[in-house]
């Protein structure tokens, strides 16, 4: 099971880094994906904000998106993360939501390579870098 950051759904539904877009495209085609709410959330702010989608599109992608992931439902607390580390690390609550988010025994995936690095220094564990 892998969650994913906004920015690899991101790329996957826009395609705008052609090499970041067939990553994202490759990891649905054979991993299992898991999709947070808080990453969806996220991602329909960013589409609309920085690509000025429209509403019924983004709602669209989106929907076809997550038919096409292999969800779970399993929910962990932000707590898990040191609470010392996240601050001191510059971790947002958004990104620790979505790392928390990670169900147990999963990887969580981003092209950000300093979100990543912040992370393992916060005491996440199980982040792979794609960039």
């Amino acid at each position: 099971m892998l969650a994913i950051d906004t920015n690899v759904l991101v790329r996957f539904l826009t395609g705008d880094d052609p090499e970041e877009a067939a990553t994202a495209r490759e990891l649905f085609a054979r991993e299992q994906i898991r999709i947070a709410k808080t990453v969806l959330l996220e991602a329909e702010c960013v589409l609309r904000s920085a690509y000025g989608f429209e509403p019924g599109a983004i709602r669209d992608s989106l929907k076809r998106t997550i038919s096409l992931a292999n969800e779970c439902s399993g929910r962990r607390s932000p707590g898990r993360l040191k609470r010392d580390g996240v601050a001191a690390h510059g971790i947002t609550l958004a990104d620790a939501l979505h790392l928390t988010s990670t169900p147990p025994g999963g990887e969580f995936a981003s092209f950000e390579r300093a979100f990543i690095g912040r992370a393992k220094r916060a005491g996440a564990a199980n982040v792979r870098d794609l960039s």
